[in-house]
């Protein structure tokens, strides 16, 4: 059986310890992710910085939503966005949006460009 997994890598966050912010190579480049959580809306944000010249971080997008099944920065047509893209979703297709409680438990940050564990393509 082909799983998730052995299509697409995904993004783990740790939801537990938000805000969380780390460095992530997508395509060539190095970029930082801040994942925010908002308690009132229980939704999930993403911010998007890349590297400056002295490694500091430098903001491109800040507080995009997590929305099921609708690519990260979708709506957004610039040359410094990630290539490959960003897709939050759950394959077992039973989550009709993105709560505290199924994110990263049967929702997952995939990174859909084909890449997982066996190398295959889309």
């Amino acid at each position: 059986m082909i799983t998730a997994s052995d299509v697409f890598d995904y993004i783990p966050v740790e939801k537990d310890a938000l805000p969380e912010r780390f460095d992530i190579e997508l395509g060539i480049e190095l970029y930082s992710l801040q994942f925010n959580y908002n308690e009132t809306g229980d939704f999930f944000t993403v911010d998007l910085y890349t590297k400056g010249d002295d490694a500091e971080d430098i903001p491109l997008i800040m507080g995009e939503k997590l929305m099921l099944n609708l690519p990260l920065w979708g709506s957004i047509n610039r040359d410094d966005i990630p290539a490959p893209t960003l897709i939050p979703m759950d394959m077992g297709n039973q989550e009709t949006r993105i709560t505290f409680e199924n994110f990263m438990e049967s929702v997952f940050l995939y990174i859909a460009d084909g890449g997982g564990d066996d190398g295959s393509t889309i």
